[in-house]
């Protein structure tokens, strides 16, 4: 590889930046979080969260007792279904689905 102290600039700093931030909205992971459902819709948790990349996922339980790459999202759902009442379910992050933080109505 040679040394990039002898290559010229592709571009000013304004416009590199802004390429970078294309590559990085183009190549964003999806996020999303494991749940576990007890019952029938009784009560549920985020057991782990992870990234989907175009050929892989990472997955991180949210004790960190586990941590594991997979093909797809959903190949570790059973690996969070804990016998007959605990049922895992795959929800992609939205953040649209947020609720306002009361800063959030201060500000309005």
């Amino acid at each position: 590889m040679p040394d990039p102290a002898e290559l010229a600039p592709l571009c000013d700093e304004t416009e590199f930046a802004a390429l970078l931030e294309e590559m990085v909205a183009d190549e964003a992971p999806r996020l999303f979080a494991i749940v576990q459902e007890y019952g029938e819709r009784a009560d549920g948790r985020i057991a782990a969260w992870g990234m989907a990349f175009t050929d892989h996922t990472e997955v991180v339980s949210v004790e960190h007792t586990r941590r594991m790459s997979l093909q797809t999202p959903e190949n570790a759902l059973r690996l969070f279904n804990l016998g007959g009442y605990i049922r895992a379910r795959l929800v992609w992050f939205n953040p649209d689905a947020a609720t306002p933080s009361e800063d959030d109505d201060e500000a309005a």
